[in-house]
């Protein structure tokens, strides 16, 4: 298929409409067979449940082109059993987890023109979301809803290689226990806009939330999640009911344990034994891996044996292994790789 013709190595990380799209609506109690649609405008109710109780939830994944030339998808089945819990703490209709997996193969073939080369650095970012359609005036669950998908070529996220960033330790809370936390909820991303807006304003790229309970526990950033490296190469990362179970963390860690042979742990991590990891990292689709060269906690400096130059030597064979996997380099364990077309 001939590829649209992009500056594929000069797109930034941003939203380009592209050719199709996926909608399917619940209405009586179920969804409809669900369709592609060239139309990316919504027209809903002033009072949909979306607009008046911040009754959404979301998902993203990206489609690359491998080196042996075919489309693929990294792992959609676990997006499509986050999503779906997403939405039952939601009180939203879960989305059936097939038919999500079979909505993103539908809108990456149907913009396959989209999909940048292999080389180019640039993927399709695909992004799944649902939503309360119908007007809801007292605070209930709404009684129709509808389920997207659409898709945009990004650029690479790191420009000129992945430098390492400098964090700081947020006065805000993320998540609550009991919370919405472990959900990829569009209202916990709403709630960290003020406190990334202020953490730029102050000099810093991103912000460390600490558990809500106690401020002693290191959860997540408000879109990624952490992992560490001990001094004897030891993988290390956060556990908490508050923290979004990242799929990117998740494959990072099996990659660790059973190609790297390395020992990997899930744990609570404690703000004070911060200062005694040699390499941190915050892992998310996007960048796969924002390397972190210092973490500012009110006004005292951790800083990595790592530096600030480039990625510690255990992230960035993490990184090398999983993007390799992802584009056909190595081989993935069974089930990981998506194949469109």
């Amino acid at each position: 298929m001939e590829k649209k013709n992009i500056d594929w190595s000069n797109i930034g990380f941003g939203y380009m409409q592209t050719d199709k799209r996926y909608v399917s609506n619940y209405k009586d109690g179920a969804w409809d067979e669900g369709t592609l649609t060239s139309d990316a405008t919504i027209t809903i109710s002033e009072c949909a449940g979306v607009l008046q109780y911040a009754q959404t939830c979301f998902e993203g994944m990206k489609a690359y082109t491998t080196e042996d030339g075919h489309i693929v998808t990294f792992r959609p089945d676990l997006n499509a059993a986050r999503m779906a819990d997403s939405a039952a703490r939601l009180e939203m209709p879960v989305f059936p987890e097939n038919r999500f997996v079979d909505a993103i193969k539908q809108v990456v073939a149907a913009n396959a023109a989209y999909v940048p080369p292999y080389g180019s650095g640039a993927t399709l970012y695909v992004r799944p979301y649902m939503f309360g359609s119908s007007p809801v005036i007292g605070v209930k669950p709404a009684e129709e809803y509808q389920f997207r998908v659409f898709a945009t070529p990004v650029g690479p996220y790191f420009k000129g290689g992945a430098k390492p960033i400098t964090i700081k330790v947020s006065d805000f809370d993320r998540a609550a226990p009991h919370g919405t936390g472990h959900v990829k909820a569009g209202l916990n991303y709403a709630m960290s806009l003020h406190a990334i807006v202020t953490a730029h304003g102050e000099g810093y790229d991103e912000n460390m939330y600490l558990d809500a309970a106690t401020r002693t526990k290191v959860e997540e950033t408000g879109g990624a999640n952490f992992i560490f490296v001990t001094k004897d190469n030891k993988v290390v990362t956060p556990k908490s009911s508050t923290i979004l179970p990242s799929i990117t963390r998740r494959s990072l860690m099996y990659v660790a344990e059973h190609y790297l042979g390395l020992e990997v742990e899930e744990r609570e991590v404690y703000l004070d034994e911060v200062k005694d990891f040699a390499e941190c990292g915050l892992c998310g689709t996007a960048a796969v891996i924002s390397p972190v060269g210092k973490i500012v906690d009110h006004g005292k400096e951790i800083c990595f044996p790592s530096g600030m130059e480039e990625m510690g030597p255990v992230t960035k064979k993490l990184y090398e292994t999983l993007t390799g996997i992802q584009m056909g380099h190595i081989e993935a364990p069974e089930g990981w790789i998506c194949k469109i077309c």
